[in-house]
């Protein structure tokens, strides 16, 4: 069984697998081999019509996270899906049934969708403006601002005392 934090774990890879490298997009799962690979790590088939799916549900995630899109955007890929009780000793448990090559895209929909209910505002778009990736603060506090701080941290640390340097020896 998949615990909530893998499902955490996963959703977010999925949305940070379109980076900014030498400032250039790239896509992670445009390659066959490389998603199939990702996919059947995950549980999935490895399927292109699995890899489609996957893709339409990133593109569109990160636009709802990113304020981009509103919620109901998301709305097409969770079309066909149900949910089914299921009896047992230790109580009920809830069944999905979707298409099996839509059931990774689905379940990151699902999995944003339980974080948006327990740790509202945590999964967010790094705040470095040139970084297309997305975190999720596990934090006390909630203050995380960067997907990382060796990444953009520290960039945008050294950016900002720059300025402030630049602008205090100007005046």
């Amino acid at each position: 069984m998949v615990s909530d934090r893998e499902r955490q774990d996963a959703l977010l890879e999925l949305l940070n697998s379109t980076p900014v490298v030498n400032g250039v997009v790239q896509d992670q799962l445009a390659d066959l081999e490389t998603a199939r690979s990702w996919q059947q790590a995950r549980g999935g088939s490895g399927t292109a019509q699995e890899q489609e799916h996957l893709v339409q549900a990133r593109d569109a995630l990160q636009e709802v996270v990113r304020g981009n899109q509103p919620v109901t955007s998301l709305e097409p890929l969770l079309k066909d899906v149900t949910s089914h009780p299921r009896l047992s000793p230790a109580g009920v448990s809830w069944e999905l049934q979707t298409p099996k090559d839509r059931r990774l895209a689905v379940e990151a929909v699902l999995t944003w969708g339980a974080l948006q209910e327990t740790m509202p505002g945590r999964l967010r778009p790094c705040a470095n403006p040139e970084c297309r990736r997305f975190l999720l603060d596990r934090s006390k506090t909630n203050k995380g601002r960067w997907c990382s701080m060796a990444l953009c941290g520290n960039r945008m640390k050294a950016r900002r005392h720059y300025q402030r340097t630049r602008d205090a020896a100007a005046e």
